[in-house]
């Protein structure tokens, strides 16, 4: 289940990070805008952000199917724009997660939709029932996208990250 080829949307390609994307992956993770919403540790420059991308290269083959983190990159300028993965809800590990993270220039053109809808349909082709998505209340914008990509409200909860309130969404092959 490990992604072997990338998945293509009309505008973009979901692939694996790679070791040259430090500096492109910096302006995502590094980005003030985004690191407030997320709970990775923070990155202080392009070698820092490195670091975290050998930690993920090395731990990719390793995950849980069909769990992992990608690059998304822009179609038209090859440029890497964002960030996906799916991964296990703590502390139970039983649900898994979509996340996304765009940095700041690229909000507001429906990437975050696209490439989401793609990895939720190749998690499913994997045999996944539901993914969810979290969100703060106060993070408008990931509330947002989880509804454009189609997502069902669930609720709240504060089971996961450290009894941290937050909004629950639910996708499931039906929704499709």
């Amino acid at each position: 289940m490990f992604m072997t080829a990338p998945l293509r949307t009309e505008r973009l390609l979901i692939r694996h990070w790679t070791l040259d994307d430090a500096e492109a992956a910096y302006k995502i993770y590094g980005s003030p805008e985004v690191a407030r919403w997320i709970t990775m540790k923070e990155v202080d420059d392009v070698s820092a952000m490195r670091s975290v991308l050998e930690a993920w290269v090395e731990a990719q083959p390793n995950l849980v199917p069909p769990a992992g983190r990608w690059a998304v990159v822009r179609l038209a300028d090859n440029e890497v724009i964002g960030g996906l993965s799916l991964r296990l809800l703590p502390p139970f590990e039983e649900d898994f997660e979509l996340n996304w993270q765009l940095r700041p220039d690229a909000w507001g053109h429906g990437y975050a939709t696209e490439a989401s809808r793609a990895l939720i349909r190749w998690a499913f082709d994997q045999g996944l029932e539901e993914v969810f998505a979290v969100a703060r209340p106060e993070n408008k914008r990931a509330i947002a996208t989880a509804r454009r990509i189609g997502m069902e409200w669930v609720g709240e909860t504060d089971k996961y990250y450290d009894g941290r309130r937050l909004q629950v969404f639910r996708y499931r092959p039906s929704d499709l």
